[in-house]
């Protein structure tokens, strides 16, 4: 059997030690400073903050291009003649990166393409637990993966919650902010991903410290989410320790008995602005 390898992007906020643990293949994102244009995940992300502070402006971000796919896929192939390459995409309606490797794959029938319609710690998840499902049965046919992994797509799930509404508002990424009222002091909109969107749901208004604890407790049982499999978590820079125990705790509670944490890279941080915090998990089969 060929070997798969899975492919995904810096936007999945899959870290540097998970990547090399699964054998997970990065593709990086990229952010815009006027006329600077660098890697995701390769600057401080308190660059993103500066950059807002000093000048009222967010940073542009943009999807991996043809180039960033084809140096990637021919690497992989050059190392790994025989292997397949499965990417598992960033949500593909919030990005050109899905449709970029598609273009970077026509000449490449090694190359299969699927959208987990997740960003962040939501693609994270799908991907992460892809990677575990190949290395416990590592012939399984590029056919087969693809049926497992739409099987995870269909279960995956993800929110997030921002801690100041300056970021949303100002990169114009979630299309009913207004109607949560960007202005009301403590508010915090429950952003879900669904069906690759951004949407703002419900709101919460109060402390983060005690809205996270609420946001996961509320959405755990709304979306009946798997205590038998990992729950992440993605934060932001700035979020406090008293949030992040907090948040541990209400896991706990609800029965979570394996938690991945991850810091945002830029592209995150961008779209989320200092001090988010999000969950992801898998529903119950």
């Amino acid at each position: 059997m060929k070997p798969i390898i899975l492919v995904a992007e810096t936007g999945s906020d899959i870290t540097p030690e998970l990547a090399v643990k699964y054998g997970i293949e990065i593709v990086p994102m990229h952010v815009s400073f006027d006329n600077e244009t660098l890697d995701d995940a390769t600057f401080s992300v308190e660059k993103i903050v500066d950059y807002y502070k000093s000048t009222g402006r967010l940073p542009k971000t943009s999807g991996s291009t043809p180039e960033d796919f084809m140096k990637k896929f021919d690497e992989i192939h050059e190392k790994w003649p025989e292997a397949h390459i499965l990417y598992l995409a960033y949500s593909a309606v919030t990005t050109c990166s899905y449709q970029s490797a598609i273009i970077a794959s026509e000449d490449r029938d090694y190359v299969t393409a699927i959208d987990t319609k997740q960003v962040s710690v939501g693609q994270a998840n799908v991907v992460v637990k892809m990677a575990q499902i190949l290395k416990e049965k590592p012939d399984m046919t590029i056919e087969e993966a693809v049926d497992t992994v739409s099987g995870l797509i269909a279960r995956a799930n993800m929110c997030f919650l921002p801690d100041n509404l300056q970021f949303l508002r100002a990169g114009g990424r979630v299309s009913n902010v207004a109607f949560l009222g960007a202005s009301i002091l403590s508010l915090h909109p429950c952003i879900e991903i669904l069906d690759g969107k951004l949407v703002a749901t419900k709101k919460y208004r109060g402390k983060m410290v005690k809205v996270a604890a609420q946001m996961i407790k509320e959405y755990a049982e709304n979306y009946k989410l798997d205590r038998n499999e990992s729950l992440w978590f993605v934060y932001t820079i700035g979020l406090s320790d008293e949030v992040k125990n907090s948040v541990k705790q209400a896991a706990t509670e609800c029965g979570f008995g394996k938690i991945e944490w991850v810091q945002a890279a830029g592209v995150i941080t961008t779209h989320g602005g200092p001090a988010a915090f999000g969950i992801a998990g898998f529903s119950e089969p």
